[in-house]
């Protein structure tokens, strides 16, 4: 029988400092761009872009799932359609509740006007 030597990665300090520090540099960008007028659509994808970025570097290097390509796939796959059945289920219910808001049916009184004092 041969052993087999099972291998785990560790990492370096140095990695996890320069990854430490793309992290610091993304949150930084992101709020930079949160006093940058510019279309909400923009802005928008821009920030869920740059989040996306950083939750990626930190399963991938903090909760060790680069070397683990099985169960980064059996985390990150449901997660997703989950996320995507939440949203395609919630999302048309925002457009019908923003029908359901008070409207006044007919104008609100006007305060009589005040006789002049001579």
């Amino acid at each position: 029988m041969s052993a087999h030597a099972e291998e785990h990665f560790a990492g370096s300090n140095k990695l996890f400092i320069s990854i430490w520090i793309w992290l610091l540099v993304l949150t930084g960008i992101e709020v930079f761009l949160a006093y940058k007028p510019m279309p909400i659509h923009y802005m928008l994808t821009i920030l869920m872009g740059l989040s996306i970025i950083k939750a990626a570097l930190i399963v991938a290097y903090f909760v060790h799932l680069k070397v683990e390509r099985l169960s980064l796939v059996l985390t990150v796959v449901p997660m997703l359609v989950t996320c995507i059945c939440l949203f395609f289920v919630f999302f048309p219910d925002s457009f019908r509740s923003s029908g359901l808001r008070y409207k006044f049916k007919e104008q609100p009184p006007v305060p009589a006007e005040s006789p002049e004092n001579p």
